[in-house]
């Protein structure tokens, strides 16, 4: 018997494991519900029995002489990590004492058949004979959650487990040799790392810690040399989790590895090989590959996270543990895109049937993001992840992956939602502000398209004809709702796109009325408005790639240098860019971690971006390419965000490295991937050719000007098209010549089964100097508008 349940209840409330992850696995499996992640030498947070759901914060050793040193591994030695094999994510993590005395050298994987984490350890001596104590410490989360674990002491077909649980969720850690002394603590008082640090020996063995922040402590008895294995395994009850954790060391190490890593093999073997148009041999392609894959569920097939990480984890405590953990769909449909690119039209296809599962039937739309049940998370509106799945769809038709046929159930709602509320986003794709986006404009006109085309299919020639009506109308209108022609940023360039339009630029005089429109920036210490012709992001370059503008338009040109200037850094690796000038998104000046506020840094995704639009331009991508390649970390991650300043090597930050933000970053990951297959194809792959067809080789345009409750329209020329519409059954109440005539008529739906109702006045219906004045009837409810509305004709 031990010493009863430990004191110090309910113990203190740690934050996460640093983001900057080493490396990530799980067995390509459906079998092993189980994910790790490395970090700092040893493993972090491990996801169980949902690629959402983190069940630890770390596992590590505890090394001391017993009299003179103490020694925690993610803290005191010196990291260095390699795959075992180039396509496999299996891991070899090698942490040395700084004064050089021994040496611990770990190898990663999980057990393809169970729910189990095994790590094969080997202590080297390298200036001692005697070797030195080790102790195992595990750090519970289970479910995400610090508070309310229970931990206690067992013992189970003959091997010594420490347990922990919380609700129906048991973990269990053991080890191919004997604990000589185990203990269950709270965190901060009664654990084995406080026990230890105080006077080098492991002092307390205490069999239970009850719902509180709890700690497992294990001394490690090495009496038959110095290799061992632990296994931390999972299940619904403690006896699954011992099982499984049994039955997987029983397997032994060597054979649990050669499986695990013949299944990644096979994986990368399957793959389309773009080795050839990378700088590195492949080598981050394949990984890249590998880690998109360790980022989908085994139960909700076809989710895939945003990241295994919580960025800046160890200043997040379980109220927004959230992290990147969470699926995105305009993320979610960036990594389908690279399944696509790398010939995995199953995954994509997967991708896409999750998202018809998650989809909001009420409004056809989905959350800003959720966790993999589709239960919200934030929820914002972002038209870019509305307009993303259409398009998602459209591709998986053009290559003849579908399998069913998604349009009535998912293109269409969605397709009808994105031009309700469009062309205005709610939020755009940095997920702050709300406007015009050329980003969200650019992915909208692509989407409207693609859902035009799924609908002629379906032989609804009126809504095809509507959709494509406003598609054409937005993408005439990129430029007057978001091109400034007053910005003040660069000495000589007065034009250029906006990160994103609060009112339209053409809608203001140029004689300094846009430069007072404020956009307001949260993530900034104090907050801060900024005139919005003075904030400028690489979104416009999304009209290249869909096909929405060519590489050569003049206001992509014109933009170009602006962005470069204010955006671009240069580093050992290559160029890489900011978000947006005024960004706070990312470490603060003095490296301290992001706590709401601070300064954004720069994205290497964003290299990807640009290599797409050299690509277009005509332009060899192969420099961004091979500054992605550096950009990643030695465990093959790309990181979300890189330190774009001066080094500050006490925290660890170096230009062009990664910083505390999430690493790795999946939609990092993916644009690589597809960088790759468009420098093979010599063609942007994201490019939809029906779109590039209709603006940039034909030059469509419209004349056709919207006005609806949540666009409305101050004045119209007499050339152009009018079109009033509203979302629900209306009689249209107007005049032309200040009532002395009156009309009175039922506005039409634009199809059947749509909600959507027009009425549209051809070009030259009104005089110069003579407005329409209108209001509605409301005949379900019996009522009027109780207000007129008045639009200027110039």
């Amino acid at each position: 018997m031990g010493d009863g349940e430990a004191f110090g209840w309910p113990g203190l409330s740690l934050g996460w494991a640093s983001a900057a992850k080493q490396g990530v696995g799980t067995s390509t499996t459906a079998t092993s519900r189980v994910w790790f992640t490395l970090a700092q030498g040893v493993v972090t947070e491990v996801y169980y029995p949902r690629v959402d759901t983190p069940c630890t914060r770390d596992l590590q050793l505890l090394v001391t002489d017993g009299s003179s040193f103490f020694h925690e591994e993610r803290r005191h030695l010196q990291h260095h990590v390699e795959l075992i094999d180039p396509r496999a994510l299996a891991y070899r993590l090698i942490n040395t004492d700084q004064d050089g005395r021994y040496r611990i050298v770990k190898r990663v994987i999980t057990d393809p058949d169970a729910d189990v984490v095994l790590v094969h350890h080997r202590l080297e001596p390298l200036q001692v004979e005697r070797l030195p104590r080790l102790y195992v410490l595990l750090a519970p989360r289970i479910a995400g959650q610090g508070s309310g674990n229970f931990a206690h002491v067992a013992t189970h077909r003959g091997h010594d487990m420490l347990l922990a649980c919380r609700d129906d969720v048991f973990l269990a850690l053991t080890a191919s040799c004997p604990f000589s002394r185990r203990s269950c603590g709270f965190v901060g008082a009664s654990d084995g790392w406080t026990d230890l640090h105080s006077d080098y020996c492991m002092n307390w063995a205490f069999d239970s810690a009850s719902d509180g922040n709890v700690a497992l402590t294990g001394e490690l008895e090495l009496s038959d040399g110095a290799e061992f294995v632990l296994a931390l395994g999972f299940g619904r009850t403690a006896e699954a989790a011992m099982d499984a954790a049994v039955a997987s060391l029983a397997k032994g190490y060597a054979e649990v590895e050669r499986q695990y890593v013949a299944g990644w093999r096979e994986y990368c073997a399957s793959l389309e090989d773009l080795s050839q148009q990378s700088g590195d041999s492949g080598r981050l392609y394949y990984r890249s590959a590998m880690v998109l894959r360790a980022h989908e569920d085994k139960t909700f097939r076809g989710a895939f996270v945003a990241s295994l990480s919580i960025p800046w984890g160890e200043t997040v405590h379980d109220a927004s543990a959230g992290g990147y953990h969470l699926v995105w769909p305009r993320d979610l449909v960036q990594i389908a895109g690279a399944c696509l690119a790398m010939d995995d039209g199953q995954a994509a296809l997967r991708a896409l049937k999750y998202l018809e599962s998650t989809q909001d039937p009420a409004t056809g739309g989905w959350a800003q993001n959720f966790w993999l049940d589709g239960r919200p998370f934030w929820r914002g509106v972002q038209l870019d992840e509305i307009a993303m799945p259409i398009v998602l769809a459209w591709r998986l038709h053009r290559v003849g992956v579908l399998d069913h046929d998604p349009y009535l159930t998912m293109v269409r709602p969605a397709a009808l939602l994105l031009a309700r509320v469009g062309p205005v986003t709610p939020q755009e794709r940095w997920e702050e502000n709300t406007g015009y986006s050329p980003a969200t404009l650019a992915v909208g006109v692509t989407a409207l398209l693609c859902a035009a085309e799924f609908a002629a299919l379906h032989d609804e020639g009126d809504l095809a004809h509507y959709l494509r009506d406003v598609a054409d109308t937005w993408a005439s209108h990129i430029e007057d709702w978001t091109f400034t022609r007053c910005g003040e940023l660069v000495p000589g360039h007065a034009t250029h796109y906006e990160r994103i339009a609060l009112v339209q630029p053409a809608s203001l005089d140029h004689a300094g009325a846009e430069c007072r429109v404020l956009q307001p920036i949260a993530n900034v210490a104090g907050g801060r408005r900024v005139s919005q012709c003075c904030i400028v992001d690489g979104g416009f370059l999304e009209l290249v790639r869909y096909g929405v503008r060519a590489a050569d338009g003049p206001h992509v040109l014109a933009t170009l240098p602006v962005y470069d200037e204010l955006l671009r850094v240069g580093t050992p690796c290559g160029p890489v860019w900011r978000r947006y000038n005024h960004d706070g998104y990312g470490e603060k000046a003095d490296g301290t971690p992001y706590d709401g506020t601070g300064v954004g840094r720069a994205w290497p995704l964003l290299t990807g971006e640009r290599g797409h639009y050299e690509l277009a331009a005509g332009r060899d991508p192969a420099p961004y390419l091979r500054a992605m390649e550096c950009f990643a970390n030695e465990g093959g991650l790309l990181p979300e965000q890189v330190w774009d300043t001066a080094d500050i090597p006490a925290r660890g930050l170096s230009l062009g490295r990664g910083t505390g933000a999430a690493t790795p970053l999946a939609w990092a990951h993916a644009e690589y991937i597809k960088l790759c297959r468009s420098r093979r194809d010599s063609q942007v792959f994201d490019l939809i050719p029906e779109v590039h067809e209709r603006y940039v080789r034909n030059r469509t345009r419209s004349d056709l000007v919207i006005c609806k409750f949540n666009h409305k329209v101050r004045a119209i020329r007499t050339d152009q098209r009018l079109r009033l519409e509203v979302h629900a059954p209306a009689e249209l109440h107007w005049t032309r010549d200040g009532w002395t005539s009156v009309h009175h008529e039922p506005m039409t739906e634009v199809a059947p089964r749509t909600g959507i109702y027009v009425r549209e006045f051809p070009p030259g219906s009104f005089t110069p100097g003579r407005p329409l004045e209108f209001t509605f009837y409301w005949p379900q409810e019996g009522r009027w508008e109780g207000r007129n509305f008045v639009i200027a004709v110039l």
